[in-house]
């Protein structure tokens, strides 16, 4: 990758002209806003969106973390993160990314839009950053692997994508943000134990939830993460009022943790901590805290009974791996039933009084179904599907999430396309009486034209919606 250049030209208040010649137009990018539909260069339709602190000025180095979104959504991305880099003071960008694009050309668009923001703005070189949500955050860990000048990476809900592809000669800074309720939560844990044996800094930040968006808090403190280290390699001056206030504040959340008695987060969040500022000042009475902590007789039972649900769970997630599997090469309709009632059990562990039990259960729902969906996403991507395969796992899915309406449409559509209308009716009815209300798109199915005119497809809609849109009478010669 050629080396960035920067060059800005800015006026007072809320505008900077940047008097780079792209299609032959001056653009106009104002502070405080969300900037769309930028040209990543002069030869081809990429564009980006880019967000500018309200304070920026040309008159210092700025940090950028460039955002990735698979599904095309640059400003939305950039909008989740706005507060928290607003706060922090960082240069916001997102390409216009598609998960159809070839990871090549993916990484390429990344390299290029890092490379047209250094041209116009004064990026910090030592300070450039990726960050995502999901499977855009796990892609978002490959650019420090793959692109030269990037040096870290924010993950919310995801882990590292490939560990195979780490240069030990290329360290990076990882900063992972996941609540304990995501199946993705012990892959996290095992990649920052094997960053932490490549001496890689990384920190692992857990928040509360059911796998949602965490607060701007969260994403703050992933951003000041990045601060902190750059401050510890000297790549900015410290600021010791930044640091102390940092870590007041780590320290005042390690107290409410220890008051709510989870000693197990509170010592993870000291082993945090300690890598953060380790660099910036004496943390040696932190350490003594931890210490007396780990002894704690309650302490230590709740590690065992959280590594009891990590066994369990590591067991049941490899039944689960190898019967989908099965299922879908076998066509095993019959076995759902035996799925139906592992949904049960897993319930049961959601309900559990538990709490390591609980949060095994969100995580085991989590990766059934995103072991369904990789799986869907696998067959269709045959060159010739196999649609016995196929509706096998649409219906697994309206089993492992019964609140998702979106695979009772597919196995609804897909069966009528093969005449197999009593399958079709039956995952009607089913959609029906869990109150469904769309009749326009229920008339509108892909592949059901035959099957909405039938006497019993418009029974079933009478049934549960009152008025049929066809009203069909049999008569005898």
């Amino acid at each position: 990758m050629k080396k960035i250049m920067r060059k800005a030209y800015l006026l007072p208040l809320l505008t900077i002209f940047c008097t780079v010649h792209l299609f032959s137009q001056q653009i106009v990018l104002r502070k405080g806003e969300i900037i769309e539909n930028l040209p990543v260069n002069d030869t081809t339709q990429n564009t980006y969106s880019l967000y500018l602190p309200k304070d920026f000025t040309k008159d210092k180095k700025w940090p950028l973390l460039l955002l990735a979104d698979m599904e095309g959504n640059d400003k939305k991305v950039i909008s989740m993160f706005l507060n928290a880099a607003e706060e922090e003071g960082y240069v916001l960008a997102a390409p216009k990314l598609y998960d159809s694009i070839s990871l090549t050309n993916k990484m390429v668009l990344i390299g290029n839009t890092i490379q047209r923001v250094g041209d116009m703005l004064p990026i910090h070189t030592d300070r450039i950053y990726t960050g995502g949500e999901d499977s855009s955050g796990r892609f978002a860990t490959l650019a420090p692997v793959l692109l030269n000048g990037v040096n870290g990476s924010l993950a919310i809900g995801a882990s590292l994508a490939n560990s195979e592809l780490i240069n030990v000669k290329k360290p990076f800074h990882f900063v992972g943000i996941i609540s304990k309720e995501n199946y993705n939560y012990p892959y996290m844990l095992t990649d920052s134990k094997l960053l932490d044996r490549l001496k890689f800094p990384n920190q692992v930040l857990i928040y509360d939830g059911n796998g949602e968006w965490p607060s701007t808090a969260y994403i703050r403190k992933g951003l000041q993460l990045f601060t902190l280290d750059a401050m510890g390699r000297k790549w900015i001056p410290k600021d010791t009022m930044y640091v102390e206030n940092a870590y007041n504040e780590d320290l005042e959340k390690v107290n409410q943790l220890i008051g709510i008695g989870d000693f197990l987060w509170a010592e993870q969040y000291m082993t945090e901590m300690m890598s953060m500022y380790g660099a910036l000042k004496n943390t040696d009475s932190l350490r003594s805290v931890q210490r007396d902590l780990r002894r704690d007789k309650e302490y230590r039972v709740m590690q065992r009974a959280e590594n009891a649900a990590f066994l369990q769970e590591s067991i049941l997630k490899e039944d689960y791996q190898y019967y989908m599997e099965d299922d879908m090469y076998t066509h095993n309709f019959n076995n759902l039933g035996w799925w139906n009632y592992q949904m049960g059990e897993i319930g049961k562990f959601i309900a559990s009084a538990k709490p390591f039990e609980r949060q095994m259960g969100h995580r085991l729902r989590g990766y059934v179904n995103a072991l369904a969906e990789d799986s869907i996403t696998l067959v269709l991507a045959e060159e010739v599907v196999d649609e016995d395969a196929l509706a096998f796992l649409y219906m697994l899915k309206t089993i492992l999430d019964p609140e998702d309406t979106e695979y009772y449409f597919k196995i609804i559509s897909l069966s009528a396309k093969n005449d197999d209308f009593g399958t079709s009716l039956f995952y009607l009815e089913e959609l029906l009486k869990k109150g469904y209300k769309d009749r326009e798109k229920i008339y509108s199915l892909e592949d059901t034209a035959l099957l909405r005119i039938t006497p019993e497809f418009n029974e079933v809609v009478s049934k549960y919606l009152e008025d049929a849109r066809y009203d069909i009478k049999i008569e005898d010669n």
